[in-house]
């Protein structure tokens, strides 16, 4: 059995190295550890990263875990990185991408029925982009799609699951005044990483 520090240090070099969000479950794996331990280290490092204000930060997303740089750097990765192209979401895409995060799992008639307007292009995108996916066939008749967020959308929203999605009223309010909506207005960031930079 490795000792708390060297499985610290460990999880750090995978995590670096791995890239994406690095799963408690294959963490583990390595280690040879239980994943209840594994998980608490990663959350003492996490809460190391912030005691200490590294530039680099621990982001927990769906039960993985994976750095991402410290939202206050953000002006200076820009100044770094200038010109950055900043890539929006459009008005409809955010639309749909909330009845999405709110009411999944659904299908696109659903999303229709709820907007008044056909929503196949928009949904589409938002699967390109790897913010939602089919997550099979719904029973109904014609067994339509059915379409959920995923992990992507968590990670570039800020969310550890989907428990942390904000209270909000039902999406007949969000349609007549969304930017006053604190939770809909979340959703509202921009996509080359206003809230991390990976």
């Amino acid at each position: 059995m490795y000792s708390r520090k060297v499985m610290k240090s460990a999880l750090e070099t995978m995590m670096f190295m791995w890239g994406e969000p690095l799963e408690v479950r294959d963490a583990a794996e390595v280690l040879e550890a239980e994943k209840s331990e594994v998980r608490e280290l990663f959350r003492e490092l996490q809460n190391e990263y912030e005691q200490e204000g590294r530039g680099i930060r621990i982001r927990e997303a769906d039960d993985a875990f994976g750095f991402v740089t410290h939202v206050e750097n953000d002006l200076f990765v820009r100044k770094l990185c200038t010109p950055v192209r900043v890539k929006r979401l459009s008005q409809a895409a955010l639309e749909v991408l909330a009845i999405i995060a709110y009411r999944q799992p659904v299908t696109r008639s659903e999303i229709d029925s709820i907007r008044g307007i056909k929503s196949e292009r928009v949904i589409d995108g938002l699967v390109d982009k790897g913010l939602i996916e089919i997550k099979g066939r719904s029973e109904g008749v014609g067994r339509p799609l059915i379409y959920v967020t995923t992990r992507e959308f968590l990670k570039k929203f800020g969310f550890a699951s989907l428990k942390d999605l904000p209270e909000v009223p039902e999406y007949e309010e969000m349609r007549r005044t969304p930017e006053e909506e604190a939770g809909y207005g979340q959703l509202m960031m921009d996509f080359d990483g206003e809230e991390e930079q990976n």
